[in-house]
This record gives C-alpha cells, sequence and structure tokens, in this order.
C-alpha cells in the first residue's frame, strides 16, 4: 500500500465519521422536535427559511432555497397552510405564480420552535468551545473553497 492510498483511505473513513455524525445529529433533532413540538424537521426547515426572508417568497424560490422539488414543497406548505402557520397569495403580476409566508402565528410558532432547536444543540455541542469551533468552520471553509473549484 503506498502513503497516497492510506492517504485515500483515511479521507473516506474521515468522510464516513462526518456523515455518521451529520445523521446522528439530524435524527436527533428530528425526534426532538417530533416529541417536544409535535412538528417534523422538514416543517422546521419551511419555517426557517420563510422567516429568514421575512417577506412573502415565490414557491419556487422556497424550493431552490430549501433544495428540495416544488412537490416536496408543496407538501409541506399545505400542512403548514392547513394549521394556520403559512399563508399563500397569488402574484398580482402572473397568476400562475403563488407567493408563501408566515402567518403571525406561524412567526410565533416558528420563533419558539427556533429558540428550543439552538438551545438543543447548544447542548449537543457543548463540548465545543470557540477554538474548536473556529477550527471545524475553517476546515468546512477549506472543504467547500476545494468542491467549488471542482464543481463537485
Amino acid at each position: 500500500m503506498s502513503a497516497s492510498d492510506g492517504l485515500s483511505r483515511r479521507r473516506l473513513r474521515t468522510w464516513l465519521r462526518l456523515l455518521r455524525i451529520a445523521r446522528r445529529t439530524e435524527n436527533h433533532l428530528r425526534e426532538f422536535l417530533r416529541v417536544n413540538y409535535d412538528t417534523t424537521l422538514p416543517r422546521f426547515d419551511v419555517a426557517a427559511a420563510l422567516y429568514r426572508v421575512g417577506k412573502p417568497v415565490k414557491m419556487s424560490k422556497l424550493s431552490q432555497m430549501l433544495l428540495v422539488s416544488n412537490g416536496n414543497a408543496t407538501t409541506v406548505v399545505d400542512r403548514l397552510e392547513k394549521d394556520g402557520l403559512v399563508m399563500r397569495e397569488p402574484s398580482a403580476e402572473d397568476k400562475r405564480v403563488v407567493h408563501v409566508s408566515l402567518t403571525q402565528t406561524g412567526r410565533a410558532w416558528f420563533k419558539e420552535l427556533a429558540d428550543a432547536h439552538e438551545a438543543e444543540v447548544n447542548m449537543l455541542f457543548a463540548d465545543l468551545g470557540h477554538d474548536d469551533l473556529s477550527t471545524i468552520r475553517d476546515l468546512m471553509r477549506r472543504l467547500k473553497g476545494e468542491a467549488d473549484d471542482k464543481h463537485v
């Protein structure tokens, strides 16, 4: 085995560890939201995107922001709308276009959820201090830059 094979295997094991940590964390947060708030991570993600934008957004843009299909976004928005947390508005310029935004109730609901979500993530990563987080951030930036350069 050459030195480059050893490095290649270490990179692969590192990727698998990163993936395992990300999946474990995501699964924990899914369960946290389900048990404590009777909601799902996709509902949280849609609400987070709408909250960040702070104004009505096209459904197609919402799908792009979430990196999901229009159908997936529509399904989640349907459920949120049924619960009174989001509302749809037809575009004044183009009747084929629909804008979606959080209702006042939805904004309050998301704020409570976001605060609890942040506290849970804080607890999960409690062993990491400022220096650790800076190191991880810097490494991820390097990985992102390399991926961007290679069009991955």
